[in-house]
């Protein structure tokens, strides 16, 4: 595997402005940097993946987003206002924690009712409608509900608010089959009728491969790549041939990574402008998500990565 780690790429130029942008983010907790150099740009429109291992810094990204932590070093915008407490942008946001932030005591009317009186552009109608119809009972105590009821009621507690920027930590955790299919069909039936951006956690790469079309892979606490993810699929491949070949190959093509026998290899690599022409005993095709996110995060060098591959859309 090659150590280098190219200037960023760009596939085409941006036209959606820029709703979530971080710039030399940084967040330690005493010693430990959870986040280090993170540097990203979000169109608006985007329903975003972000996927990493556990510890990797998801949570802690998504806090500074939601301005419920303050960096250590950078800034982070969110319609292009520095994000802080007093940040008027934070009133267009809604976030979702991983542990549903619903009271356990309150009924689903209750909690409806508490939503409102937070929220200066509560739509209290779309939060009734959308809860009945997922048939669940408004007199039913939160705490009685199934997780994915719970996660259901808290989407649309999210979604009532009207945000433009919906940021959700790990929403399907915890949840069956069954219910993470469902919430993810709300989660995209009301980006539909919206138009929001949405920016969503998950180390389960198959749950978001179908709905997310903006990629993030975050691993120990920096960005490995980011991008639209039909552009990054398109920006890569992979190739198999003759471990005598191998050498030559990665001496001329970012590789991202390589697997070795004594006689095989497989690469997978980034195509770069004016990329050789290979030898004709390689076989090339193209890659799935699940293989560029885990190609990225079993990078040996990921914690000393200069700064991530980014693909603008």
């Amino acid at each position: 595997m090659t150590g280098e780690h190219t200037a960023p790429m760009s596939a085409h130029s941006t036209t959606s402005p820029a709703v979530l942008e971080a710039t030399g983010l940084g967040k330690r907790y005493r010693g430990t940097w959870a986040l280090r150099d993170c540097s990203l740009a979000v169109p608006a429109g985007r329903v975003v993946a972000l996927v990493g291992p556990n510890g990797a810094g998801k949570s802690t990204l998504l806090h500074l987003v939601a301005g419920l932590i303050a960096p250590t070093q950078g800034v982070v915008r969110v319609f292009g206002e520095p994000v802080g407490q007093r940040s008027s942008a934070l009133a267009r946001v809604a976030f979702v924690a991983q542990d549903k932030p619903l009271y356990d005591g309150f009924t689903v009317a209750e909690m409806l009712r508490f939503g409102r009186l937070l929220n200066p552009r509560w739509d209290d109608a779309l939060a009734r409608q959308r809860v009945m119809e997922l048939d669940i009972p408004l007199n039913r105590k939160v705490g009685k509900l199934s997780g994915g009821q719970q996660a259901q009621v808290a989407l649309s507690i999210a979604v009532a608010k009207q945000p433009e920027l919906l940021v959700m930590d790990e929403p399907l955790a915890n949840l069956d089959p069954l219910a993470r299919h469902d919430v993810m069909r709300s989660l995209m039936a009301a980006v539909a009728e919206t138009g929001l951006t949405v920016v969503l956690s998950s180390h389960v790469v198959s749950d978001l491969e179908e709905t997310c079309d903006w990629l993030i892979v975050l691993n120990r606490g920096r960005v490995q790549v980011s991008g639209d993810i039909d552009d990054l699929l398109a920006a890569h491949r992979v190739l198999s041939g003759p471990a005598a070949l191998a050498d030559t190959v990665t001496a001329r093509i970012p590789v991202i990574s390589d697997s070795r026998t004594e006689r095989h290899v497989t690469l997978l690599v980034r195509n770069g402008q004016g990329a050789p022409t290979l030898d004709p005993r390689w076989n090339a095709r193209g890659v799935n998500l699940e293989e560029l996110v885990l190609a990225y995060l079993r990078r040996p060098d990921a914690a000393s990565l200069p700064r991530p591959v980014l693909i603008d859309s």
